[in-house]
């Protein structure tokens, strides 16, 4: 009996060492680039909400009737599947095309801008007390100008010329892309290269299109003013749209952090960038992991219940079966469009409804996290029975430091870090069924921390990663281990920081996609 016992003492002996030396390390995975991409302002990922098109109008007058009054229009036609408008005398038109919506992209497709006037966008009540108005001056094909009214409550606030760059770019064959963000804009000229950056604009202090209220009175009308000639349209858009770059790439995930995978697909949380904070949305994407097929799925936009919905951004999103929610912590970026009256802090936030499709809403509240802190990664350790937040706190610069709780929601304590290496885009992730911490850094390397105490555990190993010699390397490691049946045991999708050319001011405006596999 002393002898079968000994015999199965050193078999579960030796079974338990062959497992402990069989278990991978992150930092013995060997990451490889497979690909790469920047999706700018691609028309294949858009999201339609609301089109004039031209060659599909019958009624016009119904379909987009004009608003202006009807002693000062312009003589509106439509012919070879343009929509021609002429006038003189500084006549005008307002076409109806849309609803209205401050997080999403407005475009017009210029086939000729024969004369001299305005053609853009108009954002207004029905009484138009409440008005915002945008749009490019032309003369014969000859950008001049880029214009701005805005009045609030009837009174007239602000009537400005934007122009920065791009004056006297040809009208003729361009796309004029407005890409509004909550409390701010760009505008695009774009032509057969890049995008060109004509205009930008903060406005929230005169106008605050966040607000609830407005989002539902507003609606959207094509804009034009002649004092003579013709303009030609081959059509105009309303849409959700990827922007011109992406950041802060994160995998949604179950409570526990298990990666959310449905329908064959990975499901991230991606910034769509802007301009500056808080000038960024919340995109979710998708993509199936053997290919490099990203998908732009939708937007999230967070209400914290005071009549303004908010473009936060860097959030965790995870589905929590046990509640049957979903549910995140996001970073409330936001404040920096009104920093006098609102403080930057993390945000627990929540949906019933699934918040990856198309444009949606997550209930969001405060829970104690006030500060520079950002990039949290949140999940349930079933283990020890708490919650944890692994994020980023700016204490001598951004440092990871590990968060601990009972609830979801609140009463968050530290119980480690920070570490000693500038930290962004932290996260918590499970390979062969032990969790790390993995974080960016400006050091030009990715850092491997134990769970949960935050002892360094090596780096990364990658070959080319997301920067040259000189870029700034603070990207986001955002490593997932797949279940059996892919090509690759390992993957990850990062983000570069090369800025979009031709913004004005600071920006954060990066970057493109790279894709990993890891063996």
């Amino acid at each position: 009996m002393i002898r079968i016992f000994l015999l199965a003492f050193f078999w579960i002996l030796s079974f338990s060492t062959f497992q402990i030396l069989a278990q991978q390390k992150p930092s013995d995975i060997q990451f490889t680039r497979q690909a790469v991409k920047r999706i700018i302002f691609d028309e294949g990922q858009q999201i339609p909400l609301a089109s004039l098109e031209p060659n599909a109008i019958v009624g016009m007058s119904a379909m987009h009737p004009d608003l202006s009054s009807d002693s000062s229009r312009l003589q509106v036609s439509l012919s070879k599947g343009l929509l021609q408008l002429k006038g003189k005398d500084e006549q005008s038109s307002r076409l109806w095309m849309s609803g209205f919506n401050p997080f999403a992209c407005y475009s017009i497709n210029i086939n000729d801008f024969l004369g001299k006037g305005y053609l853009g966008f108009e954002f207004a009540d029905p009484m138009h007390k409440n008005r915002f108005q945008i749009s490019i001056v032309g003369d014969n094909n000859q950008l001049n100008s880029v214009h701005v009214e805005i009045e609030r409550e009837g009174k007239l606030l602000l009537d400005s010329n934007l122009i920065q760059a791009g004056k006297n770019k040809k009208l003729n064959g361009s796309k004029l892309i407005l890409q509004m963000l909550g409390s701010g804009l760009v505008l695009y000229l774009q032509q057969e290269e890049l995008p060109l950056v004509i205009a930008q604009l903060d406005y929230s202090n005169f106008l605050d299109l966040r607000d609830k209220k407005l989002i539902q009175s507003m609606q959207t009308a094509l804009y034009s003013r002649l004092s003579q000639g013709e303009i030609q349209i081959e059509q105009a858009a309303m849409f959700l749209s990827s922007g011109m770059g992406l950041a802060d790439i994160r995998a949604i995930t179950y409570e526990n952090g298990d990666p959310f995978i449905d329908q064959g697909r990975l499901w991230y949380t991606m910034t769509v960038r802007g301009r500056a904070l808080p000038h960024h949305l919340q995109g979710v994407f998708s993509m199936n992991p053997s290919t490099f097929d990203i998908k732009f799925e939708g937007i999230i936009v967070f209400d914290r219940s005071d009549g303004i919905l908010r473009n936060e951004v860097a959030s965790h999103i995870f589905y929590d079966r046990k509640a049957a929610i979903w549910r995140g912590i996001t970073t409330g970026f936001s404040a920096y469009a009104n920093p006098q009256k609102e403080k930057k802090q993390l945000l627990a936030v929540e949906s019933k409804k699934d918040p990856r499709f198309g444009y949606s809403i997550m209930q969001a509240e405060p829970f104690g996290q006030v500060g520079d802190i950002e990039d949290p990664h949140i999940l349930y350790d079933e283990q020890a029975g708490k919650w944890r937040i692994l994020t980023c706190e700016n204490i001598q610069g951004y440092q990871a430091i590990m968060l601990e709780s009972d609830v979801w929601n609140k009463q968050y304590k530290r119980i480690a870090g920070p570490v000693p290496h500038n930290s962004t885009g932290t996260s918590i992730q499970k390979i062969d069924g032990k969790l790390y911490c993995f974080s960016g850094s400006s050091a030009r390397e990715i850092f491997i921390y134990s769970y949960p105490d935050l002892k360094e555990q090596g780096t990364l190993k990658m070959d080319l990663p997301p920067w040259d010699k000189e870029a700034n390397t603070r990207t986001w490691p955002n490593v997932l281990q797949l279940p059996p049946g892919y090509p690759m045991k390992y993957i990850a999708l990062m983000m570069d920081r090369f800025n979009y050319p031709g913004m004005k001011g600071p920006n954060w405006t990066y970057g493109a996609l790279y894709l990993y596999y890891g063996y």
